[in-house]
């Protein structure tokens, strides 16, 4: 019996680790229209489509890792995934710790708060505001770098800033503009909220766009998914998943 029992359990770990996938990666889960969880408990949104593209051209089978924002590269770092595709946008200070691919896309970031807002983009127009950001994020950088007396109020995740923006206890939002456009503003949630102000991209805030984030040393990988997003796009599987979440080309210039 006891040999039926250890030959039992040997089989399973054998199919275990036979099942196991080449990749994993940490992904958020709660960040629209890049990544989010579905009424079935499923992370789904641009950012997983675009991992899974890159999986099926490397011929990897991947496990998608959902992991909070504040916990991301930790989780990294701590070999829990092999790689974040989590919209991280590749910036000098995130560059010391991690590596990164090339961009697989970049947007501008901005403000949003209510329609007849007579808030400015500046920092005299934003002196008695109380703004949102995403904790750990470059939009908490670019405001404690470009707008240091504003009232700050961080949260762990962009959805809790919505939420206080509506109950009143914010004045403004700042994120990425596409992601609170097709996220919030055309939500049900996001009627009588608008853009105010420019859009944001300066590189020693904002990067030069969002990348795939590895371990340092990790070369080979960099490499091959680099070479998969260069194959992606030219064979157009990039552009599919693109016009699927958005009506522009989100790839930038």
């Amino acid at each position: 019996m006891n040999r039926l029992i250890a030959a039992a359990a040997l089989a399973g770990l054998t199919s275990t680790a036979a099942a196991a996938a080449d990749l994993r990666i940490c992904v958020e889960g709660a960040y629209p229209p890049f990544s989010e969880t579905n009424a079935q408990g499923e992370v789904v949104g641009f950012d997983i489509d675009i991992a899974n593209a890159l999986c099926d051209e490397m011929g990897k089978s991947c496990e998608m890792v959902q992991t909070e924002w504040d916990g991301i590269i930790p989780a990294l770092l701590e070999r829990k995934c092999d790689a974040i595709v989590a919209s991280m946008s590749i910036t000098p200070d995130r560059q010391k710790v991690v590596d990164f691919t090339n961009k697989y896309y970049q947007t501008p970031a901005r403000f949003i708060a209510e329609e007849d807002t007579d808030l400015s983009a500046t920092p005299e127009g934003l002196s008695d505001a109380v703004v949102g950001v995403q904790r750990g994020t470059i939009h908490q950088d670019f405001m404690e770098g470009e707008f240091p007396n504003v009232e700050l109020k961080l949260y762990g995740t962009q959805d809790e800033a919505y939420l206080d923006l509506q109950s009143g206890r914010l004045d403004a939002v700042m994120a990425d503009s596409i992601a609170m456009d097709d996220g919030f503003l055309k939500t049900e949630a996001g009627e009588g909220y608008a853009f105010f102000g420019p859009g944001y991209s300066i590189p020693k805030y904002h990067g030069t766009g969002a990348g795939i984030a590895v371990r340092k040393g990790s070369d080979e990988l960099e490499s091959d998914l680099n070479a998969a997003i260069e194959a992606i796009r030219e064979d157009g599987t990039y552009q599919k998943i693109n016009a699927k979440y958005f009506d522009f080309d989100i790839y930038g210039g």
